[in-house]
């Protein structure tokens, strides 16, 4: 059994991958559609991928070289080991548990964290710059993700659903929408425009594009990798986005596509490319639309915006949420 699930693991992990590199082409060609432009071909991501692997890994004079170097790795890792634990449509969960959600954010948190840890690691105070926004706009839109989780979490503990609150195979069985009357669905509305808002942040792009910042500090976080280190970087981030993208599709648009009506061969194939169907839908809304209609925030707007206006959402349903749950 544990052979199967690291054969699995290894499958998945190589599909999310793939994934992740025909997204980076699709959602440049989106963006340049929006600015009526041609865009890249379809295969520019594994393109640009291939070449970074054939150029030279410089690791920095002044580098701290086991953390500038290893914490790529560990970054890319942390996010291809969250889809681990995403059960997809009828397709159970390679890893799963009671508290599922808990490590999904832990594990998008570590990535992040990873990735800011080699900005530090490098000399360079560009790159410095970098991390220090990508810490401050981390820290501003986990306030609202955690309610989010953890108010969903409640509304299935007291709605008295089978398995863990914290177990994404939860609604997998029994929707969130299943379990609220008109209250709860306004309050599910607001977390899942909320989940939206953060999308942006998680991916580092469009008004979110902080951290980089390429016309004011050069790339930032990213500014001093090369090579091995910038194509795992690269994939690492658009990994995170596409993470998190399947963790609002596994909480707020579960289910199966034909439930049960085919072969359980063939309905695990289906429900397998309709779950990402739905990541990719929730990807280019989340991600490319955000980043191409709206401009660049400053890093004070950006935790005020978190901070303010996605966390005040977000508590607004929780306020409707325990409403729902206080009238029953």
């Amino acid at each position: 059994m544990l052979i199967v699930r690291i054969i699995l693991a290894l499958l998945l992990s190589l599909f999310v991958v793939l994934f992740a590199l025909y997204f980076q082409a699709l959602d440049r060609i989106g963006h340049a559609r929006m600015q009526r432009r041609l865009g890249p071909p379809l295969l520019q991501g594994f393109y640009d991928f291939f070449k970074l692997l054939g150029k030279e890994n410089i690791t920095p004079r002044r580098a701290v070289g086991w953390i500038f170097n290893g914490a790529p790795v560990l970054a890319l890792a942390a996010g291809l080991m969250i889809f681990l634990y995403i059960p997809m449509g009828s397709v159970p969960a390679v890893l799963s548990g009671r508290g599922d959600m808990i490590t999904v954010l832990y594990l998008i948190t570590l990535s992040s964290i990873s990735l800011a840890m080699a900005a530090f690691a490098s000399g360079s105070p560009i790159a410095t710059i970098g991390a220090q926004r990508g810490i401050v706009l981390m820290m501003s839109f986990e306030i609202p993700t955690a309610i989010i989780v953890s108010s969903v979490a409640w509304l299935a503990s007291r709605a008295g659903v089978p398995g863990a609150p914290f177990a994404l195979s939860t609604y997998n069985v029994s929707s969130p929408w299943s379990m609220v009357g008109w209250s709860g669905f306004i309050g599910l509305l607001c977390f899942l425009f909320s989940a939206l808002m953060i999308t942006p942040g998680e991916s580092g792009t469009g008004l979110m594009d902080i951290a980089e910042a390429k016309t004011e500090i050069l790339e930032g976080m990213t500014v001093e990798f090369s090579g091995v280190n910038l194509a795992l970087v690269n994939l690492s981030i658009t990994v995170r986005s596409l993470a998190f993208s399947a963790l609002m599709v596994a909480l707020f648009f579960p289910g199966s596509l034909f439930a049960g009506s085919l072969p359980k061969a063939v309905g695990y194939v289906v429900d397998f490319f309709w779950f990402w169907l739905k990541v990719l839908a929730a990807a280019l809304v989340g991600v490319t639309y955000l980043r191409s209609v709206f401009g660049r925030l400053k890093i004070w707007q950006a935790a005020r915006f978190y901070w303010g206006y996605v966390g005040l959402l977000s508590l607004a349903g929780m306020i409707l949420i325990t409403v729902e749950i206080m009238l029953r």
